[in-house]
């Protein structure tokens, strides 16, 4: 468990950052080539520019429902919206859908989602057999595990989904050196085990994703004999970070250029704050250029333990769409983040929404260091405006807010 996928893992951290820069350029030339919705996107962007974060903040952000709008629009022509850099035959052996339904394209090589780094710090090697129980219809979790395996020189047994009596069995005869697929199936299996009276000695490993993977479920799964370990990954991106044996944050792929911004902007926040994750592939296949995955997380500080180099994240820590109908109109973390960028003098800004359905009501809570100057009314003049509701303004001291990436707090009673 200490030893590294490759050299990747252990550079110097100034060494990956300029190796990161120094490809950026490219695969930003590339996605505006080879992907029409890119050449769109991008259109006024000179690639050549693209050689520091800065530079790359300065770029549009295309979020999950937008891939999705423009895959919608021009399914009769390309059903991937323009955003695949190569198209149906050999290059690309396999489509997948994800619910919306969005087309994801997998290329042809090897380890095409680079899960096998993620395979390797969960402590799985070369000549195992690992039990696949992640889904291999429609969806692509099955196929990116097992091409990860095979990458790391593993054997599969594509147990997918469902049918908890033969995954006992199979494990039992095939003693797999462990299991890959989400948290509570892995669970149901083990319970179910043991209800048939099997034993399942083997299984002492286990890389998980998929869905939450609290620390009671870890050490349940300790308890008998199972070591855990989460990845974090989408079918749009592949790999994107991976738990080690330090059990401290998620470590960042080295295929990966991440980004934490504040939910509805493109604006990269300071590090430790919570944010959305938003992520620039070096996959030339599918070459997606800030990409808004809708999630939550945070950039812990320092290096992981286990001796990677790499930035760390805390992992999922929720949805950054917080969109919210009120009075039956609806509010978006955007217009939130455009209110707050008329006043620099406001450092952050959250719409708390509360009282009872239909009798809804909004503050603005707006952290600055400004009391004074009828800062208050201007915001409350500013968000009629861009929302066209009417809402309350509390100037609160720097500081104040929680640090959860919420943008809009719905505190509403439903009952």
């Amino acid at each position: 468990m200490t030893s590294f996928y490759d050299t990747l893992e252990t550079r110097d951290p100034a060494e990956r950052e300029a190796a990161l820069l120094a490809a950026l350029p490219a695969q930003v030339a590339h996605a505006r080539s080879m992907a029409p919705a890119f050449a769109a996107i991008l259109a006024d962007v000179d690639p050549a520019s693209i050689t520091s974060r800065a530079a790359l903040a300065r770029l549009p952000v295309t979020r999950k429902y937008e891939l999705l709008e423009r895959q919608q629009a021009q399914r009769a022509e390309n059903v991937f919206g323009g955003f695949s850099a190569i198209n149906f035959g050999a290059a690309m052996p396999r489509v997948f859908s994800s619910p919306g339904p969005i087309y994801e394209p997998e290329g042809a090589r090897g380890d095409y989602w680079r899960m096998a780094r993620a395979m390797h710090a969960a402590g799985f090697r070369a000549g195992e057999l690992i039990h696949n129980s992640f889904s291999y219809h429609f969806v692509p979790a099955g196929s990116m595990m097992e091409s990860g395996a095979h990458a790391l020189g593993c054997t599969v047994f594509p147990g997918g989904t469902g049918q908890t009596e033969q995954q006992v069995q199979a494990m039992s005869e095939l003693r797999p050196a462990g299991y890959i697929g989400t948290p509570s199936f892995l669970k149901l299996i083990i319970e179910k085990a043991a209800e048939l009276q099997q034993s399942l000695p083997s299984v002492t490993k286990a890389l998980l994703s998929g869905e939450a993977f609290p620390p009671s479920l870890r050490d349940w799964l300790v308890e008998r004999g199972v070591a855990g370990y989460q990845c974090y990954a989408t079918a749009d991106l592949g790999l994107i970070a991976y738990e080690t044996s330090a059990r401290e944050g998620l470590v960042l792929d080295e295929g990966v250029i991440v980004e934490i911004v504040r939910p509805g902007t493109g604006d990269p926040v300071p590090e430790g704050e919570v944010g959305e994750l938003v992520v620039t592939t070096l996959n030339p296949d599918y070459p997606l250029v800030r990409f808004g995955t809708g999630d939550l997380s945070a950039i812990l500080p320092g290096q992981c333990p286990s001796g990677r180099t790499n930035t760390r994240i805390k992992g999922w820590l929720g949805r950054a769409d917080q969109t919210t109908k009120v009075r039956g109109m609806f509010v978006h973390p955007a217009q939130v983040a455009a209110i707050a960028a008329r006043f620099p003098q406001v450092l952050r800004a959250r719409l708390v929404v509360s009282g009872e359905m239909a009798n809804d009501q909004m503050v603005l809570r707006a952290e600055t260091a400004e009391f004074a100057g009828g800062l208050a009314e201007q915001l409350a003049d500013t968000i009629r405006d861009i929302t066209k509701l009417r809402g309350d303004v509390e100037l609160v001291a720097p500081g104040s807010l929680p640090n959860d990436g919420k943008v809009i707090e719905d505190a509403r009673s439903y009952r």
